[in-house]
């Protein structure tokens, strides 16, 4: 763990007293960057405290005070159905802070792990399976082992929405001819996106492109993936447009191999037609 890490963690344990201190607190943790040791002098914290039924707003508004924070800088607020989230600065550093009920915060997990949702949420899972419990350590482990089950459902609905390419191996004279620089790039990234997308179903792990991050140790985490992946999908955003049309074009190909591999019954049929897709124009008769 790195100093700027070490700094966040025990900064934070500070802050999340006042918190843990309401009668209706149940379980507390620090997740995000610093909870993985990867934290830096741009980094935030993110902190969650989880309730048998939310304090008032001014307990909560108490809290802060406490803490010496800033006003908050953004407020999320849905708290009648259990959630209120603040936003606001200590000591120069910006304090995420969820405040949940059990209730609420169960249903997230359900939302994900049974009703199979792909959103960003799943950042919000994902971010359970990193934290560092600070208080009642037995209901974090208990949620931590439901999230760490990832289902096949899951695997197969996060594969299903991902398998989604634009060939732009086939388009390369159509966008050459018409000044899409930008769309260009727009093509690419939502490729790699889904690359990494059909992959985290693969490998059974969380996945949303909201404010995606840190993909070097994302990658890692993979046993099922293209060879040197990383460094080809960072490679094709220094390229020319037909080289980096191929580099795709050959990523998703390996892909759907094996999706075909270790997930046969997923249709991959579509994916495979469009890998044969070739430039197509008319001329005057």
């Amino acid at each position: 763990m790195n100093q700027a890490s070490k700094y966040l963690l025990e900064l934070a344990k500070q802050k999340i007293q006042p918190y843990i201190a309401n009668p209706q607190t149940r379980a507390a943790m620090i997740t995000g960057s610093a909870a993985r040791g990867e934290a830096d002098f741009y980094s935030d914290v993110e902190m969650f405290i989880y309730y048998e039924q939310l304090p008032s707003k001014e307990e909560l508004q108490f809290a802060r005070q406490q803490n010496q924070g800033s006003q908050p800088i953004l407020t999320i607020d849905d708290y009648s159905n259990g959630w209120f989230g603040e936003i606001y600065y200590i000591d120069g550093v910006e304090f995420q802070i969820g405040n949940m009920t059990i209730a609420f915060w169960e249903r997230d997990m359900a939302t994900i792990l049974q009703q199979l949702d792909t959103s960003p949420l799943q950042k919000a899972v994902s971010g359970m399976l990193d934290c560092i419990p600070v208080y009642g350590e037995e209901l974090i482990s208990q949620w931590k082992k439901q999230v760490a089950d990832y289902p096949d459902t899951l695997a197969q609905a996060m594969i299903e929405k991902y398998l989604n390419f634009v060939p732009i191996w086939a388009l390369q004279e159509e966008l050459a001819a018409r000044d899409t620089t930008l769309f260009q790039h727009q093509i690419r990234l939502e490729i790699a996106q889904n690359i990494l997308g059909v992959l985290a179903g693969l490998n059974r792990l969380y996945y949303t492109t909201f404010q995606f991050k840190r993909m070097r140790n994302f990658i890692k985490e993979m046993n099922i993936t293209p060879q040197n992946l990383y460094e080809r999908l960072e490679s094709i955003y220094n390229q020319e447009p037909l080289s980096a049309a191929n580099q795709l074009k050959e990523l998703v190909a390996e892909t759907v191999d094996l999706v075909e591999l270790h997930m046969p019954d997923i249709d991959i049929s579509k994916i495979k037609n469009s890998l044969l897709s070739q430039e197509h124009n008319w001329e005057f008769k």
